[in-house]
């Protein structure tokens, strides 16, 4: 075999507790030695040497494992599914069919700390067996073992062993990694809702205090979600739900500020602003500095004062308001209609009146008020309903509870994260939350395939897919006639589908310690012959090299290379980041083919191992970056 002379690509998803323990290190030089980081050293550079003693602590059977968990680096690959999406090319929506766990793995590098808001309505605990069958939840004798309630022999070692107990550990183990996950994915600014129910609504409590610090706990707000009565034990009706809110940090902020109508205009792009009168009650004491006619100073047209309402700037003040932009007059904007001057009054400023207003410690009477009047389960069903022509999909959350949180948790461009999709409910409240304040708000849906018994869908994520369709079918014909069938003008009415499944990259299998020279060779030879596997295809490859080795955001496009004619080279961009980079994957490279890409030394070429020689491996690094399949 030849010398390699270019660094692989990344076959794998990032590690975040590598991550976490380089930032360590970084931090704390002196804990680390030849073995890696030194815990003893740590705790003494701590000065919290000390011996063991009582403290509290929230565990469960099989926690350990649930957290060795995130080290699992994920080998599976996301898809584009371009024929299941809507306007590929176009939109900046995203649903990701497949396990939340290892799609989460996968949009570390791509999404980390970029999330604005994530609503999940998770599985709940009934007691029965999850969908979510993860490697490390254990089974009932396991269980036993890890409590103590059964020796190795299979022995139970108490007259009443616990069975239950099994379910909340289980549950709690299928939580803690896909929790942590959407805590790194979160924005410093950002906010987690879960929805839950009483059977685990406790620990759930506990879980993501343990996660997200208890100080970041915002508030458990409750949600009814039914009206009628019902027959449940001890004869009370358990009528309400509830949501836990978590913030990533102080620097989260709720309030009504968010909702009201908000403008953008380029001379002021990063605050954006509303508008309200300038005139007020008249006084005696006001008559003397706020009784005059205002100017336009720039147009000259003159507006006089109402002897009833003078202005709520004087004389004096008034040039001051203007040069700084707090005054408008008509005709400043063509998209507001008003006859006379106003105030703008900026985002900025709104906050900090709401911060003085409720202060910190009352952000949950803000949300409670919002909470007041949204749907309940009932809504939910009709909506469904109201979409399919039946009822496609069970206990379905409204799409006003959680358009709510939105409205009062994002603006603009802010990406909105559901990891339990379900029907793809939120994906609705974005695009109809969009819609009503002019946001761009971007939402990335997760679920897992789970097989339903419909005669029209075979998976949950189906129904989602096609809920989204149904529903941006709905929104284009609503304004069809004002905007030619595209919403509002820069609408992202589309969404693209993307699908957890095998790499298309051949990944080394680990072999048992039995395993004879033979077994490594014939490993080696199938990378040596082709690190792709059969059925590859350029699409497949190209995403999985964005995502794993470069972190490209999903909404990444792809261009062909015109300069370039004898070989097929794409360029890779992303917007967001403001980055790209280049691929080819003929099978043979030509060096004076890719004389016209003039690869500048900053840029990234791949390229597949196969397609080059050492000298044109040597050529290509002097020219640019260089990464090989």
């Amino acid at each position: 075999m030849r010398e390699r002379k270019a660094d692989p690509i990344e076959h794998q998803s990032s590690h975040p507790l590598h991550e976490r323990i380089e930032r360590l290190k970084r931090l704390f030089p002196e804990a680390v030695n030849e073995d890696g980081l030194d815990v003893d050293a740590l705790v003494n550079l701590l000065g919290k040497r000390e011996a063991r003693k009582e403290r509290y602590n929230f565990t469960w059977a099989g926690k350990q494992a649930a957290i060795l968990s995130l080290g699992r680096r994920s080998q599976a690959a996301l898809k584009p599914a371009a024929d299941e999406s809507l306007n590929w090319d176009r939109a900046k929506h995203l649903f990701i069919e497949g396990d939340n766990l290892e799609v989460m793995k996968l949009l570390y590098k791509s999404y980390f700390g970029r999330v604005k808001m994530i609503y999940i309505d998770p599985p709940y605990n009934t007691g029965n067996d999850f969908v979510y069958p993860d490697h490390y939840a254990e089974p009932l004798a396991n269980y036993l073992r890890l409590t103590g309630q059964m020796d190795d022999d299979g022995n139970i070692q108490t007259t009443k062993a616990d069975k239950s107990g099994r379910w909340h550990s289980n549950w709690l183990s299928m939580m803690y990694p896909r929790l942590f996950l959407a805590c790194q994915l979160l924005r410093e600014d950002g906010v987690i809702f879960v929805s839950i129910d009483d059977n685990e609504v406790h620990n759930l409590r506990l879980l993501m205090n343990q996660i997200f610090g208890e100080e970041n706990f915002v508030a458990i707000f409750p949600w009814r979600k039914r009206t009628g009565k019902s027959d449940v034990p001890f004869g009370v009706s358990q009528d309400y739900e509830w949501i836990i809110c978590h913030a990533k940090s102080d620097k989260f902020f709720a309030g009504v500020a968010h909702k009201r109508n908000y403008h953008v205009s380029p001379d002021y792009p990063n605050d954006r602003w509303r508008t309200t009168g300038l005139t007020k009650q008249t006084t005696a004491s006001d008559r003397e500095n706020s009784a005059f006619d205002m100017v336009d100073p720039k147009t000259g047209k003159t507006y006089p004062f109402n002897p009833n309402r003078v202005w709520a700037v004087t004389k004096y003040t008034f040039q001051d308001y203007y040069d700084k932009g707090k005054i408008i007059f008509p005709g400043d904007y063509d998209f507001l209609n008003i006859s006379k001057p106003v105030f703008r009054v900026f985002e900025s400023e709104d906050k900090a009146k709401a911060l003085r207003k409720y202060g910190t410690t009352d952000i949950m009477k803000v949300f409670s008020t919002h909470l007041q009047g949204v749907g309940n389960n009932a809504d939910g069903t009709k909506e469904i309903i109201d979409l399919f022509g039946a009822k496609t999909f069970s206990f379905p959350k409204p799409v006003s509870l959680i358009q709510k949180l939105i409205a009062s948790s994002t603006r603009g461009d802010d990406i909105i994260l559901d990891f339990f999709a379900g029907s793809a409910t939120t994906a609705q409240a974005v695009l109809e939350q969009n819609r009503e304040d002019g946001g761009n708000r971007r939402f990335i849906m997760a679920q897992l395939p789970e097989p339903m018994s419909h005669a029209q869908f075979d998976h949950i994520a189906d129904v989602g897919k096609e809920r989204i369709r149904r529903v941006i079918k709905r929104m284009k014909s609503e304004n069809a006639s004002q905007f030619n069938g595209f919403g509002q003008p820069d609408e992202d009415l589309g969404f693209r589908v993307f699908r957890l499944d095998k790499s298309s990259m051949r990944q080394w299998q680990e072999l048992p310690g039995d395993a004879t020279p033979d077994e490594y060779v014939q490993q080696m030879k199938l990378f040596a012959a082709d690190p792709l596997l059969d059925g590859w295809t350029a699409d497949d490859v190209i995403a999985e090299v964005a995502v794993k080795e470069v972190g490209f955001s999903l909404t990444y496009r792809v261009e062909r290379v015109q300069a370039v004619t004898e070989q097929k080279v794409c360029k890779v961009i992303d917007d967001e980041k403001e980055q790209y980079f280049y691929i080819c994957l003929d099978d043979r490279i030509a060096f004076d083919a890719l004389e016209p890409l003039r690869l500048m030394p900053d840029e990234l070429f791949v390229f597949r191992d196969r397609a080059i020689d050492d000298t044109l491996v040597v050529n290509l690094a002097f020219a640019g970056r260089i990464k090989s399949i």
